[in-house]
């Protein structure tokens, strides 16, 4: 299961909605999330080159495994990390598993 959601991609993808708005347009973040600046998949998929769809399956193993949250709004699912999960994560790792 931990091979899976490693990936060149899904790292991108991580490291953008860190700070959505250093590298996004301002037109496609801004949406809030429980306060937090998140994105929708058509806006991955621009930024990573791909389609809709594949950007979509990378976002949803991202929200399975718990690395990121999503919510509906209106028509779109928006995206955003989950800094509790993520955090929770790393120090499994740092303290060896």
């Amino acid at each position: 299961m931990l091979r899976v959601p490693v990936g060149g991609q899904r790292l991108d993808i991580l490291e953008w909605l860190r700070d959505p708005a250093a590298h996004f347009p301002p037109e496609r973040h801004g949406s809030l999330v429980d306060g937090v600046d998140a994105v929708d998949a058509a806006t991955v998929a621009t930024k990573l080159g791909v389609s809709h769809a594949v950007a979509r399956t990378h976002l949803d193993l991202l929200v399975g495994v718990g690395l990121l949250r999503a919510r509906k709004v209106g028509r779109r699912t928006l995206y955003r990390r989950d800094e509790y999960r993520i955090a929770e994560v790393r120090s499994l790792f740092e303290k060896g598993w």
